[in-house]
């Protein structure tokens, strides 16, 4: 079950009755030669790797090595616990757990790259903190995973999700997509609301520059994810109400690949335009770095 593009996806998904997740699984049993149980496997220590990097970064206040971020999770989540707050509980639960991967990342903690480092809490926190609010099982926690990675696999075929080559709406715009997509399978929604998600979220990045303060992806790269994951579940949201993609989910990911050629080398992880640019943050790297 070999695809390329969102089209032959869903091609696939529509001719054998699939979801996106059991495309993918097939797939990657037939790549490696490995039962489906060994597959899960794999993924149930991925999933497992999410979760502990959630509940470290969650617990420590101290400040990364950089001192650029660190404790915000915390204080957020204390704030959450204490007010009532603007967007939400389950919005902001997904964000609290987005910034403490993004923590844990910054102190060399263990990781999933989802699917780089300066995107990593986007998927878990979205699909983590769903699941829980929903009393979803781990297997379908899997599940949805593999329906990110389906998303992820067509984009890294035909765009990019590098900062450095594409922006950051190739990097925390990739795995928003990832997460809406999966998301939506979660919840119950269908193959093409799967990728309706997944493009509704790479369009409300569009352009987004990659401009980490001092060339590290903390800065703003951890907010960034917050951001992602309430575009991921407004994205998915939408997605389940009914709400289609006019443009499709490959023509979107063309768009960004365009775009991404278009930005100016400043604009793309090196440090050189953007927030990184601005007065403070070279005054960050200058202590960093001195």
């Amino acid at each position: 079950m070999n695809f390329t593009s969102g089209k032959e996806l869903l091609a696939i998904c529509n001719k054998k009755n699939l979801l996106i997740s059991e495309v993918m699984i097939e797939r990657e049993i037939s790549q490696f030669d490995l039962t489906k149980k060994e597959i899960f496997s794999k993924m149930d220590e991925t999933r497992t790797v999410m979760e502990e990097s959630i509940e470290n970064g969650k617990k420590d206040s101290k400040l990364s090595f950089t001192g650029l971020i660190g404790g915000e999770a915390k204080m957020l989540h204390e704030y959450y616990l204490k007010y009532n707050t603007i967007s939400g509980k389950s919005v902001l639960t997904g964000v609290i757990n987005a910034l403490s991967v993004m923590e844990e990342n910054s102190k060399m903690g263990k990781i999933v790259a989802a699917p780089t480092a300066g995107s990593s809490g986007i998927l878990p926190a979205t699909i983590i903190s769903t699941a829980k609010r929903f009393n979803i099982s781990n297997q379908k926690i899997n599940e949805a995973l593999f329906t990110a990675s389906a998303i992820g696999y067509i984009i890294t075929k035909n765009a990019t999700v590098s900062g450095a080559e594409g922006g950051c709406q190739a990097e925390t715009g990739s795995a928003s997509a990832m997460a809406a997509g999966a998301l939506v399978e979660l919840l119950g929604g269908n193959p093409t609301q799967s990728l309706s998600a997944a493009s509704f979220t790479l369009k409300n990045v569009l352009g987004l520059v990659c401009d980490p303060v001092a060339g590290l992806v903390e800065l703003p790269c951890a907010k960034r994810n917050a951001l992602g994951v309430s575009n991921a579940m407004l994205s998915a949201d939408m997605a389940l109400a009914g709400i289609e993609t006019k443009i499709p989910f490959d023509e979107v990911v063309e768009a960004m690949y365009r775009v991404g050629k278009k930005m100016h080398p400043d604009l793309k992880e090196t440090a050189e335009g953007g927030i990184a640019a601005t007065k403070t943050a070279r005054e960050f790297e200058k202590r960093i770095f001195k």
